[in-house]
């Protein structure tokens, strides 16, 4: 059967709906007792904030096209009047799902542990005096009511903002008033507590019990708290926008203001303060969500890191470190490849240091998306340009979410010296690449680094990602000619180790599955195996559902979005689909072709997706060392071999565990055991 006669929704799964499925395997490590308590907690938090995002960016977008009159479908098959409430019910089925877990399962076992949230009415008399003091000293100096009248308009809260509205009462007359919950401050406050116990208190229950004090001479009448959360999507017209760098920072300012897409309350509110919130607000009160939990579980991060209880956490480890002496001399020497985090990302690291404070190097040359607070390479790069070596950097500004954090960067690289950009107009510089050029032995030698994952001491710790070191001349030359194209106006002459986008990397990857449609059909051993964060574009779906027609046998790992429907008769039976949601994320993009058993194995910045092959500047590099393809083919047979971790996308949708007979096997744990001490 030729898939051009099936429908889109028969043959795709629409993007939203695959990510929120995604966001509920998130959600189910939290459910698996095999984990530890606490690290269950933090999934609940990633579920949690990954939700938001939704909400602010995806969510808001189907809102702002039916409100707009838009009336296509998209790629998919899918009106967005008609997506719509499919993805309202599954955001419904996720939040039902999330909170019965956490109150009715988890919080039952925390208690057990002896890690106890108490409400007002569960507080010792040495709490009771806790809690006073705290509120007297540290919350009601900070807190400030806000009354809603005629004269004082309904405030602007910022996306994601808990607060308490307040229905007062005076003689005849009845007032609003909002209370934000402080974000400066941690909501999980810890109380004195016995030995081997760790009781908590949220501020915003301090705050439920003390709301009289903020309205002295008033009847309290009612009280309930809500949240909301905003439409956060930036739409800058780059091309026209004279200092895309100042549209960026206006834009993000104006979130506070922007459309509340999400709201909820708590159950017990009444109808009369809902209409008054959604009236402050302009949100439809039948559309707010009423719940009887504990608002934004994001504060479950933070309550981690207090609680002492290293035994309810995954073990520690040490990464694996390669030994040497000078970074330049190891990289000359040979080809690296780091996979972290089970390997140090210290050498990376090192490089950028070692280019700093080396008096032969004489630039450096880098991209940064998104990196960490107190960054090394980033306060490395400010004393390299110190040190009156020419450093360039391009700041993707536009990385959703550091946007502020990334404008800071720029502001401080400026400050000191480097030469920074801000991106290019209608493109996101996403790959992920240094070079280093140094005077060595009276010749001019490039350092190249590229990398599957971002320039971040802290996610290095917590993602899978690869990066390589190489001095192959094609390499720099490439680099070289890929920061000119960034930088200033050269058009890209034919690369001899690199493939772009947004130029020709959907067509490179087009032909390769076309050469392993040409063997299968010449030799019968046309074989596909590749591993990315999401697989999204109709084109690439297309082509492997053609190959899969053709009879090549097909292996995805696709931890995300995946918008193609595996082992469908006929048109995708020769293809299976995997998702790996472990401790670790999953972050690496690996691209195997079997190539008539002359295997060729390839890295990239890029996921199969329209906009990392239309609309950002991304790479994909071949790998040539027999010793570093047969390391990644390692890597990729051992994840596909997990059945503790993976789960197997069937061909109606739904995810099932890869749960089989035998041996369990945890993937990312066996590469704790392989590489580090």
């Amino acid at each position: 059967m030729n898939s051009e006669a099936v429908s889109e929704q028969n043959k795709f799964i629409a993007r939203d709906l695959s990510w929120l499925e995604f966001n509920g395997r998130v959600l189910e490590e939290a459910a698996d007792t095999e984990n530890p308590l606490l690290e269950r907690l933090k999934f609940i938090a990633i579920f949690m904030n990954n939700l938001d995002e939704f909400l602010m960016v995806r969510f808001s977008g189907l809102k702002n096209l039916i409100a707009g009159g838009y009336n296509a479908k998209d790629s998919f098959g899918y009106l967005p009047q008609d997506l719509f409430p499919l993805v309202k019910a599954k955001i419904g089925l996720l939040n039902k799902r999330l909170y019965s877990l956490y109150h009715e399962k988890i919080k039952a076992e925390l208690e057990k542990n002896k890690i106890v949230e108490k409400k007002a009415e569960q507080l010792s008399a040495e709490q009771k005096r806790f809690v006073k003091k705290y509120f007297d000293t540290e919350l009601f100096p900070i807190v400030t009511p806000i009354a809603v009248d005629q004269g004082r308009p309904f405030p602007v809260l910022p996306s994601k903002t808990i607060a308490f509205a307040v229905l007062l009462s005076r003689y005849s007359s009845q007032n609003l008033a909002i209370i934000p919950v402080p974000e400066g401050i941690s909501r999980a406050v810890e109380l004195p507590s016995e030995k081997d116990e760790f009781n908590f208190i949220l501020v915003e229950e301090i705050l439920r019990m003390n709301l009289e004090n903020f309205f002295r001479g008033y009847k309290l009448c009612e009280s309930s708290l809500f949240r909301i959360v905003r439409d956060s999507e930036i739409l800058v017209d780059e091309e026209y926008a004279p200092n895309l760098l100042r549209a960026i920072e206006s834009e993000v300012k104006k979130r506070s203001r922007a459309n509340v897409i999400y709201m909820e309350a708590e159950k017990n509110c009444s109808s009369i303060l809902l209409e008054m919130l959604s009236t402050g607000l302009g949100y439809p009160q039948q559309e707010v969500a009423q719940i009887e939990a504990n608002m934004d579980l994001t504060y479950l991060f933070d309550l981690i890191k207090k609680v002492p209880r290293t035994e309810l956490t995954f073990q520690s480890f040490v990464p694996g470190k390669r030994e040497y002496e000078n970074i330049f001399e190891k990289i000359s020497e040979e080809d690296l490849l780091l996979h972290m985090p089970y390997q140090s990302f210290d050498p990376t690291v090192d490089l950028i240091r070692s280019a700093a404070n080396d008096d032969n190097v004489l630039a450096i040359k880098m991209t940064l998306y998104r990196t960490n607070e107190g960054s090394a390479i980033v306060q490395a790069l400010k004393e390299a340009a110190k040190r009156k070596k020419q450093v360039t950097v391009v700041v993707e500004i536009k990385a959703r979410f550091d946007e502020e954090r990334n404008i800071n960067w720029v502001k401080e690289l400026e400050e000191a010296g480097c030469h920074v950009m801000y991106g290019i107009a209608g493109m996101k510089i996403h790959s992920k690449i240094t070079l280093v050029v140094r005077k060595q032995e009276g010749k001019i030698r490039r350092y190249v680094h590229l990398s599957t994952g971002n320039y971040n001491e802290t996610t290095s710790k917590i993602y899978t990602d690869l990066g390589y070191f190489t001095v192959n001349d094609d390499f720099a030359k490439d680099i070289s000619d890929v920061f000119n194209m960034i930088t200033g106006y050269s058009v890209p002459s034919r690369w001899k180790r690199i493939i772009a986008s947004p130029y020709d990397l959907r067509q490179y990857f087009c032909e390769l599955i076309d050469q392993e449609i040409a063997y299968q059909k010449k030799y019968k051993n046309g074989f596909i195996f590749a591993k990315m964060n999401s697989l999204e574009d109709p084109r690439i779906i297309e082509k492997l559902y053609e190959a899969s027609s053709a009879g090549v046998k097909i292996k995805l790992i696709v931890r995300g979005i995946c918008c193609l429907l595996p082992g469908v008769a006929q048109i995708s039976e020769n293809i299976e689909v995997r998702s790996i949601v472990g401790r670790f994320l999953e972050h690496s993009r690996i691209y195997l072709f079997n190539n008539n058993g002359m295997l060729r194995v390839f890295l990239s910045s890029a996921d199969w997706m329209r906009r990392n092959l239309d609309h950002r500047i991304e790479l994909l590099f071949e790998i040539y060392k027999d010793e570093l393809k047969e390391y990644l083919k390692f890597v990729m047979d051992t994840c596909w071999k997990d059945n503790l971790k993976a789960w197997n996308l069937l061909p109606d949708a739904s995810y099932i565990k890869n749960k089989k007979d035998g041996e369990k096997f945890n993937a990312q744990e066996f590469l704790i055991k392989h590489h580090c001490l």
